[in-house]
């Protein structure tokens, strides 16, 4: 490989120097902050973005409200639930109690005819 040409060089630093140019150019001709074009994009995006945050805080708002149905729903469903065991309990303790009773009157009934047998 040969050395470096001048030629290459000086094409090559004037490559340079015309990408600045027209990087400093573009900087120049970018609108001002106080443009009236610029100022209305960005009003448009403001308010794209004020959009997408109330659709975001209404989607989440209704899941949370559908959530919070669905807990209710549940816990609606589980106190039922529990309110039935609880009456199914009692209804059966209940029938013991009638049962025991009714046998506890059939033994004594028994045992009376029994002695009223004895003492004839």
């Amino acid at each position: 490989m040969g050395p470096y040409k001048a030629s290459q060089l000086v094409d090559h630093l004037a490559t340079i120097a015309k990408s600045r140019q027209d990087t400093l150019a573009r900087f120049r001709a970018r609108p001002s902050a106080d443009d009236p074009a610029l100022r209305a994009r960005q009003a448009a995006r403001q308010a794209v973005v004020a959009a997408r945050t109330a659709r975001n805080t209404e989607r989440v708002v209704a899941r949370l409200a559908d959530e919070a149905a669905r807990e209710a729903e549940s816990l609606a469903a589980s106190a039922q639930a529990e309110a039935d065991r609880i009456r199914l309990v009692a209804e059966a303790a209940a029938l013991q109690t009638a049962r025991a009773a009714e046998q506890k009157a059939a033994r004594d009934a028994r045992f009376a005819a029994r002695k009223a047998r004895a003492r004839r």
